[in-house]
């Protein structure tokens, strides 16, 4: 029993040095290797979303993998994600880095790192026009969102007699609410307007002044990552220094940001 204790402990040592060792070799392995993984959306307008025309993905977070693969002097190669497999990717060495419209909270720093924050917006609701004016209306009703996201969570605290139905990605779920089959769709007010401005009837649509939380957006990396935390944040600090970030934004986004990328976070 004791040589098969004392074994146990020596395998688990050897993983925690690999496991360390390895969470800290992002930058250099991507280096080495030539490439940069980047997991995304890629049916989430207008953070990562499929262009008709070239069937590549295109959107304002691969502008950001695009700039820091660039900043690195390697290739982007894009994976496609969802908010539910989106870690479990990047746990697993599939994906280096996250850029997936992952707000940056105190439950998944405990599991990974966080770039400063790139993208802010706030959780909302979409419903039929008409249909919601508190969030009142809202109670006891079936509200879709997507799997595996905070969303998902905040919309349960907020709305404790609403059914929360989870899908597979945001897409399903506004078709769920074009349907009738639920009464409003919530998460991030961006996304929210990306859905609306994707659909033909759109006017039938609207996105209530009710808002359940803050979202700041972050990029994420394996916990201990260091050199590659590092990396990313001199990157983006610099990207809007230049201007750069600004330039992606009003590229997707109409008006003026309300936010800008600061190292005090």
């Amino acid at each position: 029993m004791k040589k098969v204790g004392l074994f146990l402990l020596a395998v688990m040592f050897i993983l925690g040095v690999a496991g360390s060792s390895w969470a800290g070799d992002t930058l250099a392995a991507a280096k080495k290797r030539g490439v940069l993984v980047c997991g995304v959306k890629d049916s989430t307008k207008p953070f990562g979303f499929i262009d008709e025309k070239t069937s590549s993905i295109v959107g304002y977070d691969v502008d950001f993998c695009a700039a820091i693969a660039k900043k690195l002097g390697v290739r982007l190669e894009l994976k496609p994600v969802t908010s539910s497999t989106r870690m479990p990717d990047l746990a697993t060495g599939k994906i280096d880095l996250i850029a997936a419209t992952m707000t940056k909270n105190e439950e998944r720093a405990k599991q990974i790192d966080f770039s400063y924050m790139y993208f802010y917006t706030e959780q909302r609701f979409l419903t039929r026009k008409g249909t919601v004016k508190t969030l009142a209306d809202l109670a006891g009703k079936k509200i879709g969102t997507s799997k595996g996201s905070m969303s998902e969570q905040h919309a349960k605290k907020a709305l404790p007699t609403a059914t929360i139905l989870s899908f597979d990605d945001y897409p399903p779920a506004f078709l769920a609410l074009q349907q009738g089959r639920v009464a409003a769709v919530t998460t991030d007010e961006s996304i929210l307007v990306g859905l609306m401005n994707a659909t033909k009837d759109r006017n039938n649509y609207e996105i209530p002044n009710i808002q359940i939380s803050k979202e700041p957006y972050g990029l994420g990396m394996r916990k201990g990552d260091a050199n590659f935390v590092n990396f990313v944040n001199k990157t983006i600090l610099a990207m809007e220094k230049s201007g750069e970030a600004d330039k992606i934004y009003r590229k997707w986004f109409p008006g003026n940001r309300l936010f800008t990328i600061t190292d005090k976070q």
